[in-house]
């Protein structure tokens, strides 16, 4: 057990969401439903149009779904997509897990932090039931006029511009915008969180530069998936591939139940960190 006057070591989880903490994209669990578009019609033309004019898929979706919203005349304000944050479904044990993992770093004299960095709507994520779990929020987000309508993409988060988050938590900043201070030279032992204790849990392609960047950082990269989909070849081909070019250190279901393999292998990391660090 840790005593009063040892001294804690700030760790982090960096998480993705849409397909690590919950299955999917997170705009199927209520948004498009409620909007009666199919989610594969809807991604196939995200797909068709960021190709035909050679734009990012991230811009693209937002794009739709403010075009979706106005041909449906249902406004699309924060509030609107927080109630629909509120239906997305979760993986089992997920509830549970920050309880589980802070009591458990806090034993091991670590001061763990959760973030999230997704490609996602963070409005969404903002009106999910975990939503107070974590330290910060990175997602991607739309700009509101004067009336909290949603007018255009503010923010959007893609595969490469992830790695830029990453840097914001070592260096312990909250915010998007400030790009000076991400820029700013600060010395490894003066950093908020060290990426060699640092942990990045995704799922899909949008992580490989993040996970590749934390583990070549020192730190280790978990790639889960969706158990429902193991026996899909593509699914396991894309895991093989994570092992195998060196992108992830760990591959498990996507099951943060108490005792399960997510469970043993991060409390083994975070153990592994308190040994190191002491």
């Amino acid at each position: 057990m840790q005593s009063s006057n040892q001294k804690t070591f700030k760790t982090a989880i960096v998480y993705d969401f849409d397909g690590t903490l919950a299955p999917g994209n997170i705009q199927e669990h209520s948004f498009l439903p409620k909007h009666y578009v199919d989610k594969n019609d809807f991604w196939m033309q995200v797909r068709e149009l960021a190709k035909t004019h050679d734009c990012d898929e991230i811009l693209v979706y937002m794009h739709e779904m403010l075009k979706l919203a106005r041909h449906k005349g249902i406004p699309i304000t924060r509030d609107v997509l927080r109630q629909h944050g509120s239906d997305i479904k979760l993986y089992p044990g997920v509830e549970s897990w920050f309880t589980r993992l802070n009591e458990y770093a806090a034993n091991c004299n670590l001061d763990l932090e959760h973030y999230v960095i997704s490609s996602g709507n963070e409005e969404l994520i903002r009106g999910c039931q975990i939503h107070d779990r974590f330290k910060q929020i990175f997602a991607s987000r739309f700009i509101y006029d004067t009336n909290g309508m949603a007018e255009w993409p503010g923010l959007a988060i893609n595969y490469t511009t992830k790695t830029q988050y990453l840097f914001r938590i070592n260096k312990g900043i909250d915010n998007s915008w400030d790009n000076q201070a991400v820029n700013r030279w600060i010395p490894l032992d003066e950093r908020s969180i060290p990426f060699h204790r640092m942990i990045f849990i995704g799922d899909g392609d949008t992580d490989i530069p993040s996970m590749k960047m934390v583990r070549h950082q020192g730190g280790h990269a978990i790639a889960v998936f969706n158990s429902d989909i193991w026996d899909n070849p593509q699914t396991q081909e894309k895991l093989y591939h994570l092992i195998a070019e060196d992108r992830a250190n760990y591959v498990a279901p996507a099951n943060y139940s108490q005792g399960g393999q997510l469970d043993v292998i991060v409390k083994g990391i975070l153990a592994r960190y308190a040994r190191e660090a002491c």
